[in-house]
């Protein structure tokens, strides 16, 4: 029996819920949420690094705070994962991290359990999934890395994985900004590769309601000018920057 490294909502507990989504193409959609535990990147703005940045992790993270991996990590079998998400009763589900694709051989028997539903992976757009996972994939929210996350372009902005991506119709992509600079930097990426404007979202860095409104004032501007979606960040007004939203 395959097994999944999850994070935690609390010690023993794993981040399996009911909710909203809060961000990109479904925002405000009915689904359940699996956050998974492990991660490629280390974003020093993650808000939720209690899924990598374990003690002893010495990769910089801007609040300073590592997290014991015992309290914040369960390995679950897939089919207990399975039943927790199918007792949750939504139609759509969320997988995300984390990175989840690290899980891709043991996420594919999770979801070869749940037919029925509609899958949304969310992923940093580093890797791709095997085919046996990838059919089961309805949509994928794509978040590549800018520099202001402070992760190496060669290791977070791999060209090829960007291209299939954007050839991709089940692809959304959402570029965090906190500045003006990395409005275009993201400019440049959407050029470089081809990326499509039509499937293509900035979403302002922040985890409370007054850091995300400011930014908003002006990125909305940048959005009107250049024909591009904004999406906001629903679950942090409802719930505040907490675990299990």
């Amino acid at each position: 029996m395959a097994k999944l490294i999850l994070a935690t909502q609390a010690p023993g507990e794993p981040e399996i819920f009911a909710s909203v989504q809060g961000e990109g193409p479904s925002a405000g959609t009915p689904c359940t949420f699996i956050r998974l535990s492990r991660c490629n990147l280390a974003c020093v703005w993650c808000d939720t690094a209690y899924t990598w940045h374990f003690a002893g992790d010495e990769r910089p993270h801007r609040d300073g705070e590592t997290f014991e991996r015992k309290a914040n990590q369960i390995t679950l079998d897939v089919a207990d994962v399975a039943e927790r998400i199918m007792q949750l009763g939504q139609g759509r589900l969320i997988i995300t991290g984390g990175e989840p694709l690290l899980q891709a051989g043991p996420l594919a028997e999770l979801l070869e359990a749940l037919p029925d539903l509609l899958v949304e992976v969310e992923t940093n757009g580093t890797t791709t999934a095997p085919p046996r996972l990838d059919i089961r994939v309805d949509q994928y929210n794509v978040s590549p890395k800018l520099a202001h996350s402070g992760n190496p372009a060669e290791l977070a902005l791999i060209a090829e994985r960007l291209r299939s991506y954007s050839l991709d119709e089940r692809a959304f992509f959402k570029f965090v900004v906190a500045s003006q600079a990395d409005v275009a930097e993201a400019a440049e990426l959407v050029r470089a590769h081809g990326l499509p404007k039509k499937r293509l979202f900035l979403m302002p860095e922040g985890t409370d309601s007054e850091t995300l409104r400011t930014r908003e004032k002006w990125l909305i501007e940048v959005c009107l000018e250049h024909g591009l979606r904004m999406s906001d960040r629903l679950h942090i007004h409802l719930f505040g920057d907490t675990r299990g939203t």
